[in-house]
């Protein structure tokens, strides 16, 4: 495998039914196999993508003592700011080389349970235009999300709007990540890099091109693939809830990012990925559908908001 499969939302969004199928079929069969895809047209658009990598360069340019009145305490990282050395990457205690900002969903429904439960989140003052642009990328990285499950639904054989109540206020993240600048005099911990490997706990997870090299996904071959992506493509994986959901059907792979080669380490790296969760009261038990005398149920029934905190307790990020 040279690359991820490439697939094209128009398809989906417009396309006459023969596109439409071929595009599930696509998808389906590229997160049974190594649990990523590559999707063209999506609705981040290149301006608000530029206008987005404007703010989050600005805000991580701010002295740490501003950015340390972003954080939100008793939110385990959900909301606001996590400076460096907090989160690692499950069964392991070295921490990634990573500072990043999270933002949450905006409930205006006060009669949702949720409106209440969830963390409000906090905006820097210091950057003009940052709650704006960073609420708008939010809404279109949920509306590229909502489309892909679904075809994801589609794909297994479900109502096509099975996830649509099952998303709604529910607590995705979108993390404004800064994979900060290492000197060449700067202590690199013994097993530390940029992201360890790991596997993302939610139901998909949406990413916009970063803005340097490092990502690799691990084959089911053991061969670290490292994916040619163009700047107005997205790469889409499968989370831990999703693989729990389809009994290993859909495939939440093994994933990093590396350090660069020393001769650009003093270069930073921004990333945006979007963490789109179900609601925590939803089920993650086995879909019936999913399991069969080859495929015996693999997973212990749970909900979505103890598999969360569960997940949290092994990053470091709850105590």
């Amino acid at each position: 495998m040279e690359n991820l499969a490439v697939v094209d939302l128009r398809h989906f969004r417009e396309g006459n039914p023969s596109l439409q199928e071929r595009f599930v079929e696509t998808l389906g069969k590229a997160f049974n196999e190594i649990g990523f895809v590559i999707v063209e047209n999506h609705s981040v658009t290149p301006s608000l993508q530029k206008a987005l990598y404007e703010k989050v360069e600005a805000f991580f340019a701010l002295p740490p003592e501003i950015k340390q009145r972003y954080i939100v305490p008793g939110t385990a990282g959900q909301r606001g700011y996590t400076p460096p050395n907090q989160e690692h990457a499950k069964n392991r205690t070295v921490p990634d080389l990573k500072e990043f900002f999270h933002v949450g969903p905006e409930i205006t429904d006060s009669k949702d349970p949720l409106y209440y439960r969830l963390p409000k989140n906090v905006w820097p003052e210091e950057v003009p235009g940052f709650r704006e642009t960073v609420l708008l990328a939010y809404e279109k990285f949920l509306e590229t999300g909502r489309e892909l499950l679904r075809a994801i639904a589609l794909y297994l054989d479900l109502e096509e709007t099975y996830f649509e109540a099952r998303i709604q206020n529910a607590p995705s993240l979108l993390r404004l990540l800064h994979y900060y600048p290492l000197s060449p005099t700067t202590p690199i911990p013994e097993g530390a890099t940029r992201a360890a490997e790991h596997e993302d706990i939610n139901l998909i997870t949406l990413l916009i091109g970063a803005s340097a090299e490092g990502l690799e996904v691990l084959t089911r071959e053991g061969k670290w693939l490292s994916p040619i992506v163009a700047p107005n493509q997205m790469v889409i994986n499968v989370g831990d809830m999703l693989q729990r959901l389809t009994n290993n059907r859909l495939r939440s792979t093994t994933h990093r990012v590396v350090l660069p080669p020393p001769e650009k380490r003093h270069l930073p790296r921004f990333s945006v990925p979007f963490f789109l969760h179900p609601r925590p009261e939803v089920s993650l038990a086995c879909l019936p559908s999913c399991i069969d005398d080859h495929h015996p149920k693999a997973y212990p029934d749970t909900t979505a908001e103890a598999y969360l905190e569960e997940r949290l307790v092994e990053m470091g990020l709850r105590k």
